[in-house]
């Protein structure tokens, strides 16, 4: 399936837009996707669609219209209701950056900005990611909250247009959230994978589609996605 967020990788001269309305003309299910309330789930990869639902049921949970949203490179989130929603790209803001080297006039705007920070699908990808969580840290307002998904039994992606540095296991992104800072007692970690799953991503050169039939069990000992979510000490 080819779904819009592929335009990057098919090269400069792809029209996004026009990739967009192709999706849509040939996936009807996209468009109520993209226009419901809720996490925007613009593929069916076998890998995401448990992860998809369960950090949705987590967002939809909270009381969105209240709270300030930022997403770090993504606009996942950008129709789950929230009182205001930001996103913040590489290069424009690179979140990785020592907070001592940012500008004065970036620090007034995004330092205890938000009451959600999100990051979907990025973390894996960032050269510091210590770094970065701290920052995250430093956006979100006392008692805000932090959304992170990642991969981990998946292949190296992203070169050459993006790194690939890290994997975390469940237990392993709650130590890491510990250590950053976050609220041991409020770290919730899940993960979601079988032996299936995972080995069939090991010899596609494709995120596959899930189809009736696959195998949506979950065996702790093969995750696939993990996602956590954290909270700033209030």
């Amino acid at each position: 399936m080819l779904s819009a967020g592929h335009a990057g990788y098919l090269g400069a001269n792809v029209d996004k837009q026009s990739v967009k309305r192709l999706v849509r003309r040939v996936y009807p299910e996209f468009r109520a996707k993209e226009t419901s309330k809720g996490k925007l789930t613009h593929t069916n990869h076998w890998l995401r669609r448990v992860m998809d639902a369960e950090t949705n049921a987590i967002v939809m949970g909270w009381d969105t219209g209240t709270l300030d949203a930022i997403e770090i490179s993504g606009s996942a989130w950008k129709n789950a209701g929230f009182k205001s929603f930001r996103r913040v790209n590489y290069a424009e803001f690179d979140v990785c950056t020592p907070y001592d080297d940012w500008p004065d006039a970036l620090k007034t705007e995004l330092v205890e900005s938000a009451d959600v920070v999100l990051a979907e699908q990025v973390w894996e990808h960032l050269a510091y990611p210590y770094r970065a969580t701290q920052n995250v840290l430093r956006m979100l307002r006392p008692g805000g909250r932090f959304l992170v998904t990642t991969p981990f039994l998946v292949k190296v992606h992203g070169p050459p247009e993006h790194s690939d540095c890290s994997r975390w296991t469940a237990e392993g992104m709650q130590f890491f959230l510990e250590e950053c800072g976050f609220d041991p007692a409020t770290i919730s970690v899940e993960s979601w994978g079988n032996k299936e799953c995972a080995a069939a991503h090991l010899t596609s050169e494709v995120w596959l589609d899930y189809a009736e039939g696959m195998n949506l069990e979950n065996d702790p000992t093969y995750p696939c996605m993990v996602w956590a979510v954290g909270q700033k000490p209030a």
